[in-house]
């Protein structure tokens, strides 16, 4: 029952550190980031997106593509202006604009396109990683999938 209430305590405290996060998508300094397309700049909202849960927002111009991937984590995508299209390996794509919504089940191989200069929140709930690949489904590294074609 002690170790019950020492999980709760613990679960309460890091919520609460993050319960303080208050700033306004102009207050972030955006910032390109290793293995994402150079066309992509991004900022941690909160968490450490090395280390666990993170929630992260992203800004890429129209055209800006980040190939055929998938996470270790589930990913939750969230748009907030433009238009991006997400499409899923198994057929499944829309694209989202303004406050739409997409759910990427963990290890599932998708997409994302920005049809239309797009910001967008990302939510994982474990460590950030992006493995990429190729046509067959096979993991390439990251300058093969980075290339210009």
């Amino acid at each position: 029952m002690k170790y019950a209430a020492v999980l709760i305590a613990c679960s309460f405290f890091a919520h609460a550190q993050e319960m303080g996060v208050l700033r306004n998508l102009a207050e972030n300094k955006l910032a390109p980031m290793a293995g994402m397309p150079p066309c992509i700049t991004l900022a941690v909202e909160s968490g450490d997106p090395t280390k666990g849960e993170a929630m992260i927002v992203f800004k890429a111009p129209a055209g800006c593509k980040i190939p055929w991937h998938w996470h270790t984590s589930v990913e939750h995508v969230i748009s907030v202006s433009g238009a991006a299209k997400l499409e899923m390996k198994d057929g499944k794509s829309a694209v989202l604009t303004a406050g739409g919504y997409g759910l990427m089940p963990r290890k599932h191989i998708h997409q994302f396109t920005c049809v239309k200069a797009c910001t967008t929140f990302i939510s994982c709930g474990s460590a950030f990683d992006i493995h990429y690949v190729d046509a067959d489904g096979k993991e390439i590294p990251v300058e093969a999938a980075l290339a210009k074609k």
